[in-house]
């Protein structure tokens, strides 16, 4: 644990902002269902946050090239705040989706400096427990926000002040820490076409999992209380998604590394096709059977993104590791943009068991893609992609969070 001691302040740090990150997506899903928002209307608003978080992803670099890790962060974290502050001012969809724009951009930018400082303290002997705690951090974050919804109440501007006060102590712990800053990154010429080239098998899972799993940050919520559930059992069920996202991440993970990395994906993506069909056709309105659903589809959903980053660096060649985690990232928010407004509309036209038909389609789609791509192309043996994956972690770990891509998950992310 002494390895870890210095980076407490970055850990608190990460820990408050993706606790405030994560309870904003929930809340802003149930904050306008109350307002009388239509769930195409929320949808559109998640959508904003994705294509934010897409143009942050592009332009960070740039921005830590030229005023380093404390400046960007405390920056980008003041106009997250002010932003978040202004939705309890102004309740109105354009403004919320103009809001959500700003903070996806910002939220990218925020992530990108805090994994990257992590990154540049750890070594290759304690990354693995570094990277390890940082996501029980996240864990414990982003499921204990949820209970802050029905502890204070839909109405009102407590969550948005909640929201603003975490967002704005993140900036304590890593202003006040030792003055160490890491080295700005390398310049990295952002090529979609060469990650397509490298594999595709990672573009399409990865859009898959924008797909599915920003839909379901964004629009899970709604779907909950249209089966019935209260705002504690709303609660619930998202805590339920993200907790099991984390239980197969390490035995999936450990499992791609000895066989064919292609033959965990597709099991996998059947168990989250399967867990969607039976939250669409047997969960109905029941309550556990609803949160024991959504717990298998997080198990076996969330850890699909690190699959096929993992896969895509499996082919990816030396000083290609960045670029490739850049675009998978970017070719993410392409799926994430979209998932939450189709997942809406399908929810508002026909009604909530839609929403996992959705998600299962999109799954089995995803499944028969990878039985073609397992046809027309040889795997990496095991040992070469092991080498392959501590590459990456050495280039970077900011580009790889769990879907989603973090804080969704990404709005996890």
């Amino acid at each position: 644990m002494s390895s870890i001691r210095p980076l407490v302040p970055l850990l608190a740090t990460a820990g408050m902002l993706i606790g405030g990150n994560g309870l904003q997506g929930t809340y802003i899903a149930l904050r306008g269902g109350a307002e009388g928002f239509g769930p195409s209307v929320i949808g559109v608003i998640g959508a904003g946050y994705s294509i934010g978080f897409a143009v942050g992803c592009i332009y960070v670099a740039r921005i830590l090239r030229s005023i380093g890790h404390i400046r960007t962060f405390a920056a980008m974290a003041a106009i997250t705040a002010a932003a978040s502050l202004a939705m309890s001012m102004i309740i109105e969809p354009p403004f919320w989706f103009a809001m959500r724009f700003v903070i996806g951009i910002c939220v990218a930018s925020l992530f990108a400096t805090i994994e990257s400082w992590i990154n540049a303290r750890v070594t290759n002997a304690n990354r693995a427990r570094t990277l390890s705690v940082y996501r029980l951090v996240d864990l414990f974050s982003v499921t204990a926000v949820q209970y802050l919804v029905p502890a204070f109440g839909v109405e009102g501007p407590t969550i948005f002040s909640l929201i603003c006060i975490a967002i704005t102590l993140s900036i304590v712990p890593i202003a006040m820490a030792d003055r160490s800053s890491p080295a700005v990154p390398e310049a990295i010429r952002f090529e979609l076409k060469t990650v397509w080239t490298i594999s595709p098998l990672a573009v399409v899972g990865v859009v898959a999992v924008g797909l599915s799993m920003a839909a379901f940050r964004n629009i899970g919520p709604i779907y909950a209380s249209e089966i019935g559930m209260s705002i504690t059992g709303i609660a619930n069920f998202m805590s339920a998604g993200i907790v099991g996202g984390v239980v197969l991440q390490y035995p999936l993970g450990l499992y791609s590394d000895r066989l064919d990395r292609r033959i965990v994906i597709l099991l996998t993506t059947i168990g989250a096709a399967a867990a969607s069909l039976f939250l669409a056709f047997f969960a109905g309105g029941d309550a556990w059977m609803n949160i024991v659903g959504v717990f298998l589809f997080g198990a076996f959903a969330l850890p699909l993104y690190s699959l096929c980053s993992a896969h895509g660096n499996d082919f990816a060649r030396d000083g290609q590791h960045a670029l490739v985690s850049a675009g998978l990232l970017f070719y993410w928010s392409i799926g994430a943009t979209a998932g939450p407004f189709l997942a809406s509309v399908l929810l508002d036209l026909f009604g909530p068991r839609s929403f996992f038909i959705y998600t299962a389609v999109i799954q089995i789609a995803f499944t028969a893609y990878t039985v073609r791509r397992m046809a027309a192309r040889p795997g990496i043996p095991a040992g070469q992609r092991r080498r392959r994956f501590r590459a990456l972690l050495r280039t970077s770990i900011w580009f790889n969070r769990l879907a989603a891509p973090p804080g969704e998950d990404k709005e996890s992310r």
